[in-house]
């Protein structure tokens, strides 16, 4: 039986590693010493968020690297309160990211806005009440 699935490393294609790495860090996210001028690598909570130059990224992966408009995913920030999903999203946008979407309460019965990072990234930031946070940040989804 092969090895479970495990979401280990999520690379974000960008435009200047260095620009996005100070995004990352100004949101509190520490780059690790395996980085280089050419990727950038955080701890986000056991998964890790890597930074990588898009055109090096699509090379890599045999894509073309133009691409615009909704790419058919988005990250996800889980926070403890809705007071937490809005001083996020403030402290997104101070460090250079751009508002989407103000947060607001859902129809599935949480609070979330979107917004991007310099690059475009998209990334919820959410309250969700039904995915418990341990006392680290991560979420544990109920059985």
């Amino acid at each position: 039986m092969p090895p479970a699935l495990r979401l280990t490393l999520v690379t974000l294609g960008v435009a200047d590693v260095a620009k996005a790495t100070a995004f990352y860090e100004q949101l509190g996210l520490v780059r690790s010493s395996t980085s280089n001028a050419n990727v950038s690598f955080f701890d986000a909570g056991g998964t890790v968020l890597s930074l990588y130059g898009r055109e090096a990224l699509a090379q890599d992966a045999g894509q073309n690297p133009e691409g615009s408009g909704f790419r058919g995913q988005t990250l996800a920030w889980n926070l403890g309160s809705e007071t937490d999903v809005d001083k996020a999203i403030v402290r997104m946008v101070a460090a250079g990211g751009s508002l989407v979407k103000a947060a607001e309460k859902t129809f599935w019965g949480g609070y979330s806005g979107y917004a991007r990072d310099p690059d475009g990234h998209l990334w919820e930031v959410a309250h969700n009440p039904y995915f418990p946070l341990d006392e680290d940040g991560r979420a544990h989804l109920p059985d």
